[in-house]
């Protein structure tokens, strides 16, 4: 069993890949894996609370309920008193799960059919529930009499874990079931028991805040080996470059940012989205870092360690480009030049805007990306222009979504929020674990854009960069104390 967390580089799998696993598995298992998974659900549950005096375990109506039972037959006969609230029946019952019914029926478990409407009485903050209503294959929303029986998980006084994943959650895209509204019924666990291997849901979406902390059974799949690629890799955080003694500021590369509207556009200055990407850069520890305002003014709240320089003179075939952040409407005009002539290329915020709205835009963002190293910094939003699709659907399937807009733009894609996914051709995408809501601020993202171009800068290939930078980013927002607020101005000061 493992513990996984933000440091793990672990695979991750979809359905159909899943499925093939368990085929293989089961073929190759002289025991059902369902009894395999019961007997590690148990070994947690008492990990978890070894105090408990007694456990209610509430099991749906399919496998994942036959999970359930089998947890509930190993603490039996381990001396816990334990209450299984069954939801199936009989005759309509998975075979592997009636047998799990059938082995707790015999041994004595107590079991009751009704969904209860709360947990069974003389039950405290020491005791544990094992959810085990739904896993991985649901989605649909869930039925009244499932609702009524997640509530009273909601309600429980004490910790609750959840096989496979928290009832309520799609384990595919960390999206609720049947309903996108925060509030929905579903289990928050604080402990989740994936079986065979971790699934994209769970690190992602709402999946980040429902699923506790994460642990891995993989049932003997890591120990054979299989040819079924993941679907993902969680990513696991690097070390930033190092600085040798021996090299200078143009060992590190030149950083130039290209946004900030000008003030009479719109009758308010965006110069703060560029003056944070082009600080984040600059502590990050690009050898030098250049600011361009579209107004083609010097700001003075910009650090002095920043160059400051009309971007019409800027020779962008030698340069760590960023471009887009806070450049409104006035970046469209300059696109094409930043497009076509930039070494390396971040392209952020209003430059994806713009390329959203300009078939023009869009072909020379292809034919630049197969030829020169370029990343695109999308939030949802900005991915649904580009895909000319809705919000929804990226965030109904946001690997795929990442995955599509590195194939349409031939270039690295890092699709923000919740479980970052950082996709390219040619490469197996990441979901990245760390970060928090305290992320959730203006001028996060353009801080992400400057590290991002520093990391390029400083030697790392588009991929690589975004891999590294979206980690460290996100661990920062980790690491920050609580009692001091998290800015994007603060998190750009305390990048290396």
């Amino acid at each position: 069993m493992q513990k996984l967390c933000s440091s793990s580089l672990w695979p991750m799998y979809g359905p159909d890949a899943l499925r093939q696993l368990e085929t293989r598995l089961q073929s190759g298992s002289p025991q059902p894996l369902m009894q395999l998974a019961g007997l590690a659900a148990a070994q947690l549950a008492m990990a978890i609370a070894p105090h408990a005096r007694r456990i209610w375990v509430a099991a749906g109506p399919g496998n994942n309920g036959g999970d359930g039972l089998e947890a509930a037959l190993h603490l039996h006969q381990w001396g816990k008193p334990v209450l299984v609230s069954w939801m199936g029946s009989t005759a309509h019952t998975p075979p592997d799960a009636l047998m799990a019914w059938q082995r707790a029926s015999a041994a004595g478990v107590a079991l009751q059919s009704a969904a209860p409407q709360a947990w069974p009485k003389n039950m405290d903050d020491h005791d544990l529930c094992i959810d085990a209503l739904l896993g991985l294959g649901a989605n649909r929303a869930l039925s009244p009499e499932m609702q009524a029986c997640v509530q009273a998980i909601q309600k429980f006084p004490g910790p609750v874990l959840s096989l496979d994943g928290p009832t309520g959650l799609n384990l595919e895209n960390g999206q609720w079931l049947g309903s996108s509204d925060a509030q929905t019924v579903a289990v928050r666990a604080d402990h989740t028991l994936t079986f065979i291997a971790a699934k994209p849901g769970l690190f992602m979406g709402h999946g980040r805040d429902a699923c506790g902390q994460i642990w891995l059974d993989d049932l003997g799949h890591r120990a054979n080996v299989s040819d079924v690629p993941p679907q993902a890799w969680l990513n696991a955080a690097d070390a930033p470059p190092l600085k040798s003694h021996a090299s200078h500021k143009g060992s590190h590369g030149d950083v130039a940012v290209i946004g900030g509207e000008p003030m009479a556009l719109r009758g308010m200055g965006m110069t703060g989205a560029a003056v944070l990407a082009a600080t984040a850069a600059l502590y990050a520890g690009a050898g030098r870092v250049i600011l361009s305002l579209l107004s083609g003014q010097a700001t003075e709240h910009a650090p002095p360690d920043l160059m400051q320089r009309d971007w019409q003179r800027l020779e962008l075939a030698q340069l760590h480009v960023v471009c887009g952040c806070g450049g409104g409407e006035a970046i469209r005009a300059h696109m094409p030049e930043v497009l076509k002539h930039s070494a390396q290329l971040v392209l952020d915020a209003d430059g994806l805007n713009a390329v959203a709205d300009d078939p023009t835009l869009q072909n020379l963002l292809r034919q630049r990306a197969k030829l020169k190293p370029t990343v695109i910094t999308p939030h949802p939003l900005e991915a649904a222009r580009l895909l000319r699709t809705s919000t929804a659907q990226v965030q109904s399937n946001r690997l795929q979504a990442a995955q599509n807009l590195a194939a349409l733009f031939h270039c690295t894609v890092v699709l923000k929020g919740s479980g970052t996914v950082i996709a390219a051709p040619g490469q197996t995408s990441r979901i990245n674990t760390s970060g928090n809501g305290r992320l959730a601020t203006g001028g996060t993202g353009d801080v992400l854009a400057g590290l991002v171009g520093a990391r390029m800068a400083q030697g790392l290939g588009p991929f690589e960069a975004a891999c590294c930078a979206v980690a460290q980013h996100g661990q920062l927002a980790n690491d920050w104390p609580d009692e001091l607020p998290l800015t994007a101005s603060a998190l750009a000061q305390h990048l290396r």
